[in-house]
């Protein structure tokens, strides 16, 4: 079976049983299966969900680390495919399958040359990208402890077969969510002086939050502040004494974030006391902006033209991705490959072309090895 044939398959047997976050059982004893049958070295750092793989011999070089994230999404899919997911509710719209084949390939592609590395090359199955948890979890079970650099990439769908976007600096956002519970007080609707309105309170909440970015956030900056969600009330004729507001702020910048958040809390806090009303804000947690090292980008650049891709500026995105906890502690590049999708990321029809997936393993496999070279150390009268 050719290295394209193999990945398809695991790809689609992926898909078909798509685990969500903390749940990637089975997802992990399939890898670890694939591992062991290609001779391939499985590393203990105790985690739950995820596995943790190993090539290369040399304890003198640097250790490289490839990373793929496993999980699923809670998503019932309408691909119509004859490996659709046979999970009800459940379903890889986010292509991670295609990110653990790819990773896989590149791991049977490093076996072939295991004795040419002057150095080890780490794999990172990481569970729980969706919920913005699982690299904090790696890192916490020291499985990056004495790595050099990481290296990982995300399917595109809007960009074709054969490409690949790089982009120093940043590249995915900062992906902080919030909570917002307005509290006033209940009362008849036909009198509603006898009471505090919750909803107009929060409406007025909504429309101000609009100013935050446009009033506080400079031209040449970026930022979105997008509220999803207003859930108030009971019935038709009743005041209700609570409205909830859910919603998502993406930044690109330490800076802007900082400061888009606190202003964000001033603003809520205020409109709310404007009316009377009380605002408690609570905030989600999520991942900084993924920021690329510029010193690699040159390394980047040339891994993917050994690997046949063309190399494009890519934009940046506004979604997040929690690969960016791992570059606040060692250096890391993240690249969009091409997969001529027609749909995007976390849509019920989503799919890709895995004709990309040879090619997205042989770039994680490139990657590695100049990354060994790039970050060995200078042996003394050489140079």
């Amino acid at each position: 079976m050719s290295l394209t044939d193999q990945l398809i398959a695991i790809r689609r047997q992926l898909h078909e049983y798509p685990e969500v976050a903390h749940e990637e059982f089975k997802t992990s004893e399939s890898i670890r299966g694939w591992l062991a049958d290609a001779g391939i070295r499985i590393l203990d750092y105790g985690l739950k969900t995820g596995v943790i793989a190993e090539v290369g011999g040399s304890q003198a070089g640097p250790v490289i680390a490839l990373r793929a994230d496993i999980d699923a999404l809670p998503i019932e899919e309408e691909t119509g495919l004859e490996f659709a997911s046979k999970i009800p509710g459940r379903m890889h719209a986010c292509g991670h399958d295609f990110h653990t084949a790819s990773v896989l390939g590149a791991a049977y592609l490093l076996k072939q040359r295991e004795t040419e590395l002057a150095g080890r090359v780490r794999f990172i199955f990481q569970p729980a990208e969706e919920k913005a948890e699982g690299a904090e979890i790696v890192l916490q079970s020291g499985a990056l402890d004495g790595v050099s650099a990481i290296f990982g990439m995300h399917n595109k769908p809007d960009l074709p077969v054969g490409t690949v976007g790089v982009r120093p600096g940043p590249l995915m956002a900062a992906a902080d969510g919030f909570k917002i519970e307005v509290a006033g007080l209940g009362t008849h609707a036909a009198v509603p002086e006898n009471g505090n309105d919750p909803i107009v309170a929060a409406s007025h909440i909504v429309t101000a939050l609009q100013s935050v970015v446009s009033r506080n956030v400079g031209s040449l900056k970026s930022a979105v502040v997008s509220v999803t969600r207003f859930h108030s009330g009971t019935a038709w004729n009743v005041i209700p004494d609570r409205a909830v507001l859910d919603g998502t702020i993406r930044t690109f910048e330490q800076e802007v974030r900082t400061g888009v958040l606190a202003r964000f809390e001033e603003v809520v806090h205020g409109v709310a006391a404007a009316f009377g009303a009380k605002a408690e804000l609570t905030w989600i947690k999520g991942p900084p902006a993924v920021h690329n090292d510029p010193g690699l980008e040159e390394l980047t650049v040339l891994a993917a033209k050994n690997a046949g891709l063309q190399v494009v500026q890519t934009d940046p995105s506004p979604a997040g991705e929690d690969f960016a906890y791992y570059q606040k502690q060692i250096p890391g590049f993240f690249v969009f490959v091409g997969t001529s999708g027609s749909r995007e990321w976390h849509h019920p029809a989503f799919d890709l072309d895995e004709g990309a997936l040879q090619l997205s393993a042989k770039l994680m496999a490139e990657w590695a090895g100049l990354a060994i070279t790039h970050f060995s150390p200078v042996v003394a009268g050489e140079g």
